[in-house]
């Protein structure tokens, strides 16, 4: 993938959780600053279709109830840091 330059003002208490960020990871700060840049513009990517129709379901096996889908959320939230902190899953 081919980079562009471009200027960008921040604030600075969020400069300042990059570079905290930046030197947890062992990485660049324009790496944060890239893949933040990434994740923003695919939350607001319009598609040209939908992900499934309205006659389209996903088959969980069995309803899901609140409980579960917390569990999950809470689990991969919780695995997600662990990476970032550079512990082991």
């Amino acid at each position: 993938m081919a980079l562009k330059r471009t200027n960008v003002y921040a604030d600075d208490g969020d400069l300042r959780l990059i570079k905290e960020a930046a030197a947890r990871l062992g990485v660049p700060e324009a790496e944060i600053i890239r893949e933040g840049i990434h994740r923003i513009a695919l939350a607001h990517r319009v598609w040209d279709e939908p992900f499934v129709s309205d006659e389209e379901t996903f088959d969980l096996g069995a309803p899901v109830d609140k409980d579960e889908i917390r569990s999950a959320v809470t689990h991969g939230h919780t695995a997600r840091e662990r990476r970032n902190r550079g512990d082991a899953a």
